[in-house]
């Protein structure tokens, strides 16, 4: 399943929904600012995501002597989760460019192997666009890079519900997710 806040799935976002995706949208949004240069094309997409955080957060946190404690914590709560999953990316991005460098290659150059233009590889590096499992399979393949480096194996927390819930309706006590199968 691709995450909805996946460059290529951005513009069939209508609402955001929870802090999670305030936080996605807001995260996106940045990158997207960063990326504007070598691509402008990406300019409606950042002006879709800053008005859907507008959006989220006029409905959401304007009424400052209504916010709750439970709110603040599910934001502080996802903002971790974001932390966990932006230090992978940045782990798995700094691997890959190490092995480049080893083999003297460029970004460029693993897109040829890849088959995916200049623009696409900056997206997919930069945690904008997910790689497909193929495009990991070829670089553990080629570069060598452990596939614990390359793939995340923790659940996002949306996932991480509907594990459960689905682990309690088959009402096996046994089964259960691993805490560090966990964001």
């Amino acid at each position: 399943m691709k995450d909805m806040f996946d460059i290529d799935n951005v513009n069939k976002i209508d609402k955001l929904e929870n802090e999670y995706d305030l936080q996605k949208a807001s995260l996106l949004e940045r990158k997207l600012r960063l990326m504007i240069s070598e691509n402008p094309s990406l300019k409606p997409m950042r002006k879709k995501l800053r008005d859907l955080i507008k959006s989220y957060e006029d409905k959401e946190w304007s009424d400052f002597e209504n916010i709750s404690d439970l709110k603040i914590e599910e934001s502080e709560r996802v903002e971790e989760i974001l932390k966990t999953e932006q230090s992978f990316i940045k782990k798995r991005k700094e691997t890959i460019r190490k092995k480049l460098k080893e083999f003297d290659m460029t970004q460029q150059d693993l897109g040829v192997i890849l088959e995916h233009p200049k623009s696409y590889m900056s997206e997919l590096m930069n945690g904008v666009s997910q790689f497909t499992l193929k495009d990991l399979v070829i670089i553990h393949r080629v570069l060598g890079i452990n596939l614990k480096i390359l793939i995340p194996t923790y659940l996002q927390s949306e996932t991480k519900s509907k594990v459960e819930l689905s682990i309690e309706k088959l009402n096996k006590p046994k089964l259960r997710l691993r805490k560090k199968d966990l964001v």
